[in-house]
């Protein structure tokens, strides 16, 4: 019985591999996807391939144990079943009677011994090389928030540089709409981003994780790394990759219900190329800059605070403001509509609900002036009220 429990059992799981296999090659006709360089292929085996000096040692390390556990499984068992058929009771072997063997003791604890150090000190080498994160090139803080990265250049070239990286809005409305169309390339399917992380081929970049409301981990496999983002904690890792090119992760700790809607793009680039891409960031944050004693008109504030609702609050509270599930509506929301705007800028500037509303106050002040702006005068909210700049940056603390 027990034996054919164990056959039903082993079939069960054939059956399984086979379904998800013919699962997979089905998606893969109707939708025509293919590998992503950087990133996952069609039906991936083995881990991604390295392009740090990290993630070698650990697809190096990933085989050494496989090999050396599966050797260890087959030795043992060859010699557990050899034994049992050669000395059956059936052709006249009778067990024997000793009951200590100081040999047998030593052997049996030497080589687990021999095996673990044999295992302990490659693996040991590569945990600590993953953690010295000193003498860095270039320092990014990496923010985790539902559901977005925030990345902000603290040290290094480019320096000062900030912005917010997002799931591509077409690509989110790709999948509202249940995925793909039928022959539609999707190689990168919920994997492309509005901002990529960029980053110089050749540099040491440390990385320091944190987050804004619950546990979020940013995880590039091609790298080789993996770091938990925690709020009120900082953690860090580090990478230099050995070639450019587009390289892709996700958040890996289950973080809400946007979890699969934060996805991870590192661009690499030459050291020439990087510093044009910093020089354009900067000119860009100039522009930015705006002064906040301008005083806007209605038109014009709200016209910038459509973009930015579209880029930082849409995907959310959606496009007609209705909300969705949890996530509260801004239409006819009595916040928005209150006379007192300070209200609503408080809650845009620290969140709310336990984070259910993440701060965002990492936006600028005009920003935040435009979108409120813009909530208040848009749908069936027509107030006529204009937030200003500096309405916003009197409250901030």
């Amino acid at each position: 019985m027990n034996m054919m429990k164990s056959i039903l059992k082993n079939l069960a799981s054939l059956l399984l591999a086979a379904s998800a296999w013919a699962l997979t090659a089905a998606f893969t006709l109707a939708h025509a996807v293919g590998d992503l360089p950087g990133g996952p292929a069609v039906r991936q085996l083995n881990l991604h391939p390295p392009v740090t000096q990290i993630a070698e040692e650990q697809a190096w390390l990933h085989w050494f144990m496989l090999i050396l556990c599966s050797v260890i499984f087959v030795g043992v068992f060859s010699v557990m079943f050899y034994s049992i058929w050669k000395h059956r009771k059936s052709v006249g072997h009778k067990p024997a009677t000793f009951h200590e063997s100081v040999t047998v003791e030593v052997v049996w604890t030497l080589i687990p011994f021999i095996i673990v150090i044999l295992m302990a000190l490659p693996a040991t080498k590569v945990v600590v090389a993953m953690k010295d994160t000193t003498n860095a090139d270039l320092t990014i803080k990496v923010t985790g928030m539902q559901w977005k990265w925030g990345y902000d250049y603290l040290k290094g070239e480019g320096e000062g540089i900030g912005f917010t990286s997002s799931l591509d809005r077409a690509q989110r409305e790709m999948s509202d709409n249940g995925g793909p169309a039928k022959g539609e390339e999707v190689d990168d399917y919920l994997l492309k981003v509005d901002n990529p992380m960029v980053v110089p081929v050749g540099k040491k970049v440390r990385l320091i994780t944190t987050a804004t409301d619950v546990i979020h981990s940013f995880g590039v496999p091609s790298f080789g790394i993996k770091q938990d983002a925690i709020p009120g904690f900082v953690r860090d890792t580090w990478f230099r990759a050995d070639k450019v090119g587009d390289f892709h992760g996700q958040c890996v700790e289950l973080c809400g219900k946007e979890h699969a809607y934060m996805p991870i793009h590192v661009k690499v680039l030459s050291e020439q190329d990087y510093s044009t891409w910093v020089a354009a960031e900067q000119k860009k944050m100039a522009a930015k800059a705006d002064d906040p004693s301008k005083v806007w008109t209605q038109a014009d504030i709200v016209k910038r605070g459509e973009k930015v609702y579209a880029a930082n609050c849409a995907a959310c509270h959606q496009a007609n403001g209705k909300g969705a599930g949890p996530i509260k509506p801004l239409d006819g929301s009595a916040v928005v509509l209150d006379a007192d705007k300070n209200k609503q800028i408080l809650v845009v500037l620290n969140g709310q609900n336990n984070g259910a509303m993440p701060p965002w106050n990492a936006l600028s002040d005009t920003d935040i002036a435009a979108v409120i702006s813009y909530t208040k005068n848009n749908w069936s909210n027509k107030t006529g009220q204009v937030v200003q700049p500096a309405d916003v940056l009197a409250l901030r603390k």
